[in-house]
């Protein structure tokens, strides 16, 4: 029961985590001519025509300039405001509400980033808080931050306010997602830890095609945001209720109808003593004690750490390359549902590959095929966009188009695999006196990855081929160092840092003994 529990959350804090997206997406606008809807001809006379920034954009009418008084001796900024065809996702979001276009867009990434930058904070502060204080605290704590300062968004009534509060959101909800996290890996068996994972997983991809549908339902941010609040404060509000209400008054209620039967009595009574163990305060003396000295000195735990950390930079960094690269080689933006669904649908695939194959053939080997995936389908995008790029347009090249898409759907897929194993990897090999620390730090590596993305929409994408190139051969750096990472399939999750210490990588092959002793007969001279 506490696992499903801790699984419907996940549902709803998509709303709070996934959301920039639909929050910040720019629809096309120009400046606000007089009239209810001007024509074509109407447009082609007040606006002046723009060249395109990027290779393969022809241009079109200005979105942010006008001609002066409708004739063409000179243009000047929009001072009328601007009008928004708005044909995807939102019809009132923060862009559209607050006209954050041209010389205002410059706060768009600034939200991104802010975003981002809350998530790392939340995962750093209060995974060392679920460690110090308990996981149902830290829990309780990040609901009710979470709760008032989505109130506070929702009525925000200015960009800057905004930003300060979704940042104030995204560490809170991030809270809130730790320690639901690495609470249902401490309440599974080996064996069921990653079941348990990937549903958690698949409830989270089902939160982010919900919350694509009811944005299509209500059209507003404050709708959007406000439903998704107050549904994760319902579920995670009776979830903690249901962990505070006492274990004794359930049992004492079962108790009451079970039968006289003398096995059945004999079974509740044992189920009685077991919860009434789990329902007693340990004392202070049981805790594991954390010696930060012998933390410092602890090299394996570092050295796991640092890998995981390494490579959820990358998987995490490299995922926007993949998600943007054909509208990069195009020159024109990808349309926003085509990028949105491609991203989520391969989440939810990558978590079925990692569910088909990680019990089998363990978890540093899958880690290892899909950062080798990642970083193969990033050489062959490069090498097919050069291709693209040099040679004249023939009927051949429809292939490489093809080509270009089959990769960049490999690389999203393989990449956001690689993220998700990262997480569970160092939950199942960080001990538990710092296993919220661990999987916070990991988390927040992946955060740094993602800062790219809205750093090259600040810059319209300028640069994105050695973009691309760095995080290939970072991928490629990646897959050596996961040679040097333990295997925790099956394992028991260590207790203190002498059994974290303990997980070290197996072999790579079988010694060869040899079983025939040399000189097994002794020499009678000697």
């Amino acid at each position: 029961m506490l696992i499903c529990l801790s699984l419907l959350p996940n549902l709803f804090l998509a709303f709070l985590l996934s959301s920039d997206p639909l929050l910040t997406l720019a629809s096309p606008h120009h400046c606000r001519l007089p009239g209810p809807s001007p024509a074509p001809q109407v447009l082609n006379a007040s606006l002046p025509w723009e060249k395109g920034g990027r290779v393969g954009d022809s241009g079109g009418l200005s979105q942010c300039k006008q001609y002066i008084n409708g004739t063409q001796s000179g243009v000047e900024n929009c001072d009328a405001g601007w009008d928004y065809n708005v044909t995807e996702g939102l019809r009132i979001n923060i862009v559209t509400e607050w006209d954050l276009v041209c010389g205002q867009y410059w706060l768009v990434p600034v939200e991104e980033v802010s975003f981002i930058l809350g998530v790392l904070t939340g995962c750093l502060g209060l995974g060392f808080a679920a460690d110090r204080l308990g996981r149902l605290k830290t829990l309780l704590t990040s609901l009710t931050l979470s709760v008032v300062f989505g109130v506070l968004v929702c009525v925000s009534t200015s960009p800057p306010i905004f930003i300060v509060m979704r940042f104030c959101l995204a560490a809170a909800s991030a809270g809130v997602y730790l320690t639901l996290y690495i609470t249902r890996l401490e309440l599974c068996d080996p064996s069921l830890r990653l079941l348990v994972t990937m549903a958690a997983g698949l409830t989270t991809v089902s939160g982010e095609l919900l919350l694509l549908g009811v944005a299509l339902s209500c059209q507003s941010w404050r709708g959007l945001l406000g439903r998704g609040m107050m549904r994760a404060s319902q579920v995670c509000g009776n979830h903690s209720v249901f962990l505070h209400r006492s274990f004794h008054e359930i049992c004492c209620l079962l108790l009451e109808n079970v039968s006289a039967d003398a096995s059945n009595v004999t079974w509740w009574c044992d189920i009685v003593v077991i919860i009434a163990e789990l329902d007693s305060e340990p004392s202070p003396s049981t805790h594991p004690h954390l010696s930060f000295p012998e933390l410092v000195h602890s090299r394996n735990i570092w050295k796991n750490m640092c890998v995981l950390g390494f490579t959820s930079f990358i998987s995490h960094g490299i995922s926007h390359c993949y998600s943007s690269f054909r509208g990069d080689v195009r020159g024109t933006a990808p349309s926003f549902y085509w990028t949105y669904l491609l991203s989520v649908c391969a989440g939810g695939g990558a978590w079925l590959l990692l569910w088909a194959t990680v019990n089998r053939c363990g978890r540093r080997g899958i880690l290892l095929l899909a950062m080798t995936m990642t970083g193969l389908a990033s050489l062959i995008l490069l090498g097919l966009m050069d291709a693209k790029l040099t040679l004249p347009p023939v009927p051949l090249l429809d292939l490489s188009e093809a080509a270009i898409t089959v990769f960049s759907v490999m690389g999203l897929f393989s990449s956001q695999a690689a993220a998700s194993l990262c997480v569970l990897f160092t939950a199942e090999i960080m001990p538990t006196i710092i296993r919220g620390s661990g999987v916070g730090t990991v988390l927040a590596l992946g955060c740094v990855g993602r800062l790219t993305s809205p750093l090259m929409d600040l810059r319209n994408h300028y640069g994105y081929f050695l973009h691309h190139v760095v995080y290939s051969s970072l991928a490629l750096l990646a897959v050596l160092s996961i040679l040097l990472l333990p295997e925790s399939k099956r394992k028991p999750l260590p207790q203190t840092l002498a059994d974290g210490e303990q997980y070290r990588r197996p072999p790579l092959g079988r010694r060869r003994r040899d079983n025939v002793p040399l000189l097994a007969t002794p020499n009678p001279e000697t």
